[in-house]
């Protein structure tokens, strides 16, 4: 993962291994690749030996003043490139070190050959799961669904991981790695590459959809991560540092479920875990103890001031789910409807064996509003849905679009009430 997908931050010498971050600023994880930097040093010569004692003191003498020089002339070096590349360096994906930072940069179109949205597909996401799998069986399983995305415009790229999820060919990455990009490579585990097209993606989500022209791939196999809890075990694979180190696989836990991180000025609810990231983990799959894709990685955090170690994000297949499949039906993703209410995070008791979730704000003519709903209520189920937690009814509106009914089962006085929610207003307003 790298700074701001693929620039080398402003804190970040050109060629680091280690990405560095502004304090408490996440940045998208995808590699750079552009002119290569110079380097390799020439092979010292091998010292003559023999000879006379004294013209040996004076060999090692001129040896020594060299490699003395030698080292200032390294250390000025070093010093000319960080002022160099803190001066110049660049906040975008596909910039070279030499153009200007600025805070801010406008939205680049993906210019992607284009593959027809609306073809029937659908991204399946499980409810259930099998047997836990060892580490072994979970790389062979997983490993041969992810690719190496290299999205180019001009002579630049930018570098990520992606995930095969059906077997003609249809791939999900995050959006940064392919923005701005004119054509688009995608490499197998097996080394075989395809030039893939661009079917739809969206930047405030950062998902994307490419499509390979082949058949018979293996697919990943993706579960709800409402079903994941803190402390489940997780792994990461892709391509840190791009084609360097394909398919590699790093592990962890699930440090929290539900984190909500600013990234550019916008908020993304995520996953987050301790297996490590790097550059070039972008659009790769997180991957539960069974096997399952779970979320696509996308962020890490790190700071310039205090070192910070196993603080990844990822995508959570519940909210992805919604997302890519209005990508592919549509080209682009339908706004979610506004519910009008805040509830408990947890339900509690209501009476003698009623649990629901307690209703403690709602909008002013908002769509609880408008179905009688009142502050101090208890949700019991949405759509037939139990609720035993907030994200039960993030997860049944995350079914609706706008226009729809809602149906409610509330508990008030004693006594179970019923309401429909007119689905008028969205939640992106």
């Amino acid at each position: 993962m790298e700074e701001r997908n693929v620039p080398c931050g402003e804190d970040r010498l050109p060629g680091e291994v280690v990405e560095i971050y502004r304090q408490a600023e996440p940045r998208e994880v995808v590699s750079c690749y552009t002119r290569p930097l110079p380097g390799g040093h020439p092979a010292a010569k091998k010292p003559v030996t023999g000879g006379k004692k004294k013209q040996s003191k004076k060999g090692l003498w001129i040896f020594l003043a060299c490699f003395a020089v030698f080292l200032l002339a390294v250390a000025a070096v070093t010093a000319l490139t960080y002022v160099w590349a803190r001066d110049h360096s660049t906040d975008d994906l596909y910039e070279y070190f030499t153009e200007k930072h600025e805070d801010s940069h406008p939205p680049k179109e993906v210019e992607i050959p284009r593959f027809p949205y609306g073809q029937g597909v659908r991204l399946a996401v499980g409810q259930t799961h099998g047997d836990a799998l060892t580490p072994q069986e979970i790389y062979s399983r997983v490993n041969p669904s992810v690719v190496a995305v290299l999205s180019r415009r001009g002579d630049r790229a930018s570098v990520g991981s992606g995930v095969i999820f059906t077997a003609d060919g249809y791939v999900i990455t995050n959006y940064h790695v392919v923005e701005g990009g004119q054509t688009c490579t995608v490499m197998l585990s097996t080394g075989y590459q395809y030039e893939a097209k661009y079917v739809a993606g969206d930047r405030n989500y950062d998902l994307a959809i490419l499509k390979m022209e082949t058949a018979d791939l293996p697919a990943a196999e993706f579960l709800d991560s409402d079903l994941l809890t803190v402390g489940d075990p997780a792994y990461a694979i892709g391509n840190p540092m791009g084609y360097e180190l394909l398919g590699t696989m790093t592990d962890g836990i699930i440090s929290a479920v539900d984190r909500e991180v600013e990234v550019d000025g916008r908020y993304m609810n995520l996953i987050q875990t301790n297996a490590a990231l790097n550059t070039g983990n972008s659009g790769g799959p997180l991957v539960n103890c069974y096997g399952q894709v779970v979320g696509i990685n996308v962020i890490k955090l790190n700071s310039p001031y205090s070192t910070v170690e196993g603080l990844g994000f990822a995508i959570p297949t519940a909210v992805m789910r919604r997302v890519v499949n209005d990508l592919l039906t549509y080209g682009e993703v339908k706004p979610e409807p506004l519910l009008g209410v805040s509830v408990a995070k947890v339900a509690t008791q209501a009476a003698e064996g009623v649990w629901g979730l307690e209703v403690v704000e709602l909008v002013e003519d908002g769509a609880a509003d408008r179905a009688g709903v009142r502050v101090g209520d208890w949700l019991l189920s949405a759509d037939g849905v139990p609720l035993t937690v907030s994200n039960d009814l993030l997860r049944v509106r995350r079914t609706h679009y706008l226009g729809e009914e809602m149906e409610l089962v509330l508990w008030r006085g004693g006594e179970e009430l019923r309401v429909t929610l007119e689905l008028t207003q969205s939640a992106a307003e």
